[in-house]
């Protein structure tokens, strides 16, 4: 407290002016309001706002704040429990945990009650120093604030869940954002106005006819505006979930975009998201929205969020940067990791841009690469934005899952965006189905049959049959015919390599290359034949998607299926291949059929048990109904200790137990082996890391299975630059090993994964 009595909320700006609390109470509730209005939420989110502060009006906690004032450094005096407190007792229960996790987190509802009641014991004379001076702070405070929640919030524990993370992710953001416009000394908070999608859609549309424009004909233009064309009519269903169940080269990334740019402008949506599972397609798409939305004035439209995403470099960075904060952007391209695991997150930093998912257009590519496991949370979120929260979903994909056959979305009646998705996989099939399955071929008999074509790509399911495959080339072919392709290697080795691919196929010279699933990660290229090892059916449909891609040869490409007789396949994928041989195969249907693809993928979900309680997905969907945040984010308690958590029962789309390997070996020459290495032995010896830095190592980082920990005098080969000085799980490690020019390391990772 001032000498005059004044309360203050924060330290001096970089003007020198301090931050009332009054104000900054205020401030934060209108913010928090702002956002949740849209979505039912305002009055909730306003009180949260207004209460979450409170307990810095205690004398203590004002001098506290005096002396981090002159000498730095936290206040260290709770200011959390008073304002909880009060939300709870004035009738909005659960939803005083917003309050109590504005800094932390959110925590478990189950124990709220009893960390409130230790947190206020332990300072009762702050609590009621502050409580003393609520009436003037905040004299409009209602008695009852029960009306401040909609009732359907109250009676459907999981409508309730969703509705707590998006006020919380509204009061989180405006807390942000105003305390920032205060140390900025900002004439008021960062906020951009309502995008202005009349204007938007007009732009794509006027860019996308100059672009068709100046192309050269194609047979399958007539096909892709008739696409189009069905998507932009759908536009004007009302909001719900929408399938887009288009066949590879049918044009989906614009007919997509299309649908939702005017959906948002004839609906009132206040921004488009798209997400997709792989950085590659995130990439691509956003390179294309950016040439079809972006300006030349004013801030872009486009925001590309993603772990690799480049937001050091001018002031189109920095506003990226700001933007990524809460994808305070019209149209937003990011992936799956970035979507739905700061959906189900629980920490501000994560959570701030959640309330951005009400009211959006939601638009999920290549929407078959969710991972099964967390089917049953992924498809229930989506459910409640799109039931209560206002939200578009569009699942586009030409291996459309059956999503229907799951109860979390059962009760949905999804529009499909295409009227004749059977009809289209005839008009645009560009291949020819052969399989060799009995007598199984070997690896090396497949890669002489490779070899016998001008050019050919063979994919398989596991590094070591990559380099299997390869090494049977390498001392057989010319040299620069030959090329591989896995997670061995690091990103910008492998996009070195897939540009010399283009190249050569792009000249017609003859070109071989054998690749790990990852290039079906929307990876494009164009072969005239694709030997692919059994998978999954959507595994196989993606391979087939790299043959004849564009359509030119006179005949239609070949897809060779093989089951390898010294093949491997991730320990994932031994249930789903056996259930696409049930479909697919000889004498049975091809993987592009759909009717078989609907009943592949119902089989698919009996065969995982996705319904059974003890599922993993249907544990977290336990956790949700009983508000078990922190449970949901992190994992269950380990009975054993009960402090620690079970990270592998989180909600994760990504397994986060790798070990990230740097591999300035990856550079593409000895200058830029240096700078690597430069950066290197920078964030080993930096008292707290650069995340710039750590972004421009990512190009030069590859990800191992912890299992290699096991292999004998593999950890000397690790030198540790984040982490510890000891090599383990979650490390950041400098790879000291050999690093193949042609494969990368020498180590076989178990699984292929999800980017961030």
């Amino acid at each position: 407290m001032s000498d005059d009595g004044s309360l203050w909320a924060h330290s001096p700006s970089d003007g020198g002016q301090w931050h009332a609390l009054e104000d900054h109470l205020r401030g934060t509730a209108e913010l928090a309001r702002r956002f949740a209005a849209p979505f039912g939420g305002g009055e909730l989110a306003y009180w949260l706002g207004a209460l979450h502060d409170v307990g810095k009006a205690s004398c203590a906690w004002q001098e506290g704040l005096k002396t981090a004032a002159q000498a730095g450094g936290p206040v260290g005096i709770d200011h959390k429990a008073l304002g909880s407190r009060i939300a709870f007792e004035h009738g909005l229960a659960g939803f005083a945990l917003g309050i109590y996790g504005h800094h932390g987190g959110l925590i478990d509802g189950p124990t709220f009650g009893n960390v409130l009641k230790k947190r206020i014991a332990k300072s009762p004379g702050n609590i009621a120093s502050a409580e003393a001076a609520l009436a003037d702070l905040l004299p409009d405070l209602p008695a009852d604030l029960r009306d401040a929640v909609p009732e359907h919030w109250r009676s459907d524990p999981l409508v309730g869940e969703m509705a707590l993370r998006l006020c919380y992710s509204a009061l989180v953001d405006a807390d942000w954002l105003d305390t920032e416009a205060h140390f900025r000394d900002l004439g008021a908070p960062r906020i951009r106005d309502d995008a202005d999608f009349d204007r938007i859609y007009k732009i794509f549309e006027q860019r996308r006819s100059e672009a068709l424009g100046l192309r050269a004909a194609a047979l399958v233009d007539a096909i892709r505006e008739r696409v189009y064309a069905e998507c932009i009519a759908a536009a004007e269903q009302p909001p719900g979930v929408f399938r887009l169940p288009a066949p590879t080269g049918s044009g989906k990334t614009l007919a997509g975009a299309g649908f939702a740019l005017r959906h948002a402008q004839l609906h009132g949506h206040r921004r488009v998201i798209v997400a997709v599972p792989f950085l590659t397609i995130t990439e691509q798409n956003a390179a294309v929205y950016r040439q079809l939305l972006d300006e030349d004035s004013g801030d872009p439209t486009v925001l590309e969020h993603h772990s690799q995403a480049n937001f050091d470099d001018g002031a189109a960075g920095r506003w990226g940067r700001l933007a990524a904060e809460n994808w305070d952007a019209p149209f937003v391209v990011t992936t799956f990791v970035r979507l739905f695991e700061s959906l189900f997150a629980r920490k501000p930093a994560a959570m701030r841009r959640v309330h951005r998912l009400a009211g959006a257009v939601i638009v999920l590519d290549e929407v078959q690469a969710l991972p099964h496991n967390m089917l049953a949370p992924i498809l229930d979120g989506l459910r409640l934005l799109v039931r209560h929260f206002g939200t578009t979903v569009v699942l586009s994909s030409a291996t459309q899952p059956a999503f229907g056959a799951l109860k979390e979305f059962a009760e949905l009646e999804p529009v499909d965006l295409v009227t004749d998705s059977a009809g289209l996989v005839d008009q645009l099939r560009r291949v020819r189905y052969e399989w060799l399955l009995e007598p199984a071929p070997t690896l090396a008999q497949i890669a002489e049959r490779a070899v016998d074509e001008n050019s050919a790509m063979v994919v398989v399911n596991t590094t070591a049959d990559a380099q299997a495959v390869f090494d049977a080339w390498r001392d057989v072919v010319p040299e620069g015919v030959a090329w591989h392709l896995s997670t061995r290697m690091c990103p910008v080795h492998r996009q070195r390599t897939l540009a010399e691919v283009r190249r050569r196929l792009l000249s017609g010279r003859p070109v071989l290359l054998v690749s790990t699933q990852l290039i079906e990660a929307g990876v494009d290229v164009d072969f005239p034949v694709v030997f692919r090892a059994v998978a999954p059916a959507d595994s196989l449909l993606q391979a087939a998607g790299r043959a004849n891609r564009d359509g030119k040869l006179p005949q239609p490409g070949r897809v060779v299926v093989f089951a390898p007789a010294d093949g491997g396949q991730p320990p994932a994928y031994k249930t789903l291949v056996g259930d696409a041989a049930r479909f697919f195969g000889p004498d049975k249907a091809d993987p592009d059929n759909v009717e078989a693809l609907q009943s592949y993928y119902r089989t698919v979900y009996q065969t995982l048990n996705l319904a059974d309680r003890e599922h993993l997905g249907q544990r977290i969907q336990q956790s949700r109904q009983r508000w078990e945040f922190q449970t949901v984010a992190e994992g269950p308690l380990i009975s054993s200790t009960g402090l620690a958590r079970d990270r592998k029962q989180a909600f994760r789309l990504i397994s986060d137990e790798g070990i990230s390997v740097v591999t300035p070996q990856g550079a593409e020459n000895v200058a830029e082996r240096a700078s690597v290495e430069a950066l290197i032995s920078d964030t080993r010896n930096a008292p707290v890391p650069d995340l710039r830095v750590l972004r421009r190592l990512q190009p030069y980082t590859t990800n191992l299975h912890p299992s290699v920990l096991r292999r004998p005098g593999v950890r000397a080969l690790m030198r540790p630059i984040l982490g510890g000085a000891e090599v383990k799980v979650g490390s950041l490690v400098e790879w000291l090993g050999d690093y193949d020019a042609h494969t990368g390391i020498a180590i076989d990772p178990d699984v292929e994964g999800f980017v961030l």
